[in-house]
């Protein structure tokens, strides 16, 4: 069945690239958004590479009180502890200059690659959580990406845990697109339509074959895979040239079974490793809380009935956490 033109189920944000599915997890997702995008709380967004971290960090700006002020990017990759205290506007760049401060927002992509210098200097620069304001000290609000696991670093000694929780008043994950494959063909229709303006060209339509082949593919990539295929789709008019690539890779699986179980092994790592990370983010939220399920809750971002459900999913009855 090809896309139909007309479906708007998909939420598009033109101003920050944003493109929001259908699924459960992405409705979720988007009611989390706006609980705390008029907050000034720190937020932490988690996702694989390609997932749309970046996208969804200006989404929370644009949501923002501070949508009308400045949303400046910080590329933690290759950032100096020099560079990055004049990108805060707290370090004067010129001899005669008073230093600029950045207000509005202030978006760490990636700031698990700071190096340690760096992190010891952003520590500095953090609220603490006191409320009072004090020379030196960030007056934006802090969004941070990461495609690591920040507890492995942590334990690892390559993260500091004291800026971990500065960072983390509200931790977001985003969803692999292998794990919303209901999201594709709208996310597919909404990708089409803007790449289509972009290069000047004619919508193509997706055909049904072709849908079936995204949908059994597992996009490593992420969002930015998928976009990047709907690039030559429009820019070849062309899907099935465009697609060859990818059946061969769901070919190759079929003709060398052994090719499989790592696959499939890895599918239900990931999985393990997303209920083991979910169940330490409610255990540190109670031990904060002193095991007070309803403020664990709020901190969570999530009803307290979820909470509850949650807790019995890895294991934890009333009693044990009443403890």
């Amino acid at each position: 069945m090809a896309i139909e033109k007309g479906n708007r189920s998909v939420l598009q944000q033109e101003e920050t690239g944003w493109i929001s599915g259908t699924s459960t997890a992405m409705r979720t997702l988007e009611s989390a958004i706006g609980e705390i995008a008029s907050t000034e709380i720190p937020v932490l967004l988690i996702g694989e590479s390609g997932s749309g971290k970046e996208m969804l960090a200006k989404r929370v700006h644009q949501l923002s009180e501070h949508r009308h002020e400045s949303l400046r990017r910080i590329p933690c990759a290759s950032t100096t502890a020099m560079d990055l205290s004049v990108a805060l506007g707290l370090h004067s760049n010129g001899e005669n200059k008073a230093p600029s401060r950045t207000h509005g927002t202030v978006f760490f992509d990636e700031i698990s690659e700071l190096d340690a210098a760096c992190q010891r200097y952003l520590l500095s620069t953090l609220p603490d959580g006191d409320g009072c304001a004090r020379r030196g000290m960030i007056e934006a609000r802090v969004i941070s990406t990461t495609s690591k696991n920040l507890d492995e670093e942590m334990r690892a000694g390559r993260f500091r845990s004291e800026l971990y929780y500065r960072i983390n008043g509200v931790c977001l994950r985003l969803p692999a697109l292998r794990d919303r494959k209901e999201d594709i063909p709208p996310l597919v229709e909404a990708l089409i339509i803007k790449h289509a303006s972009l290069l000047g060209r004619p919508r193509p339509s997706v055909s049904s074959r072709t849908l079936e082949v995204f949908r059994k593919y597992s996009w490593p990539g992420n969002i930015r895979e998928l976009e990047n295929m709907i690039i030559k789709i429009v820019a070849l008019s062309d899907e099935n040239l465009a697609t060859q690539e990818l059946e061969r890779a769901l070919s190759e699986p079929r003709r060398n079974p052994a090719v499989e179980a790592p696959s499939y092994s890895l599918k239900a790592a990931a999985r393990a490793a997303s209920r083991e990370a979910e169940r330490e983010l409610i255990m540190k939220a109670l031990a904060r809380t002193r095991w007070n399920r309803k403020r664990a809750a709020q901190e969570l971002q999530i009803s307290y009935k979820s909470l509850l459900y949650k807790l019995k999913q890895i294991g934890f009855e009333d009693s044990e956490v009443n403890q």
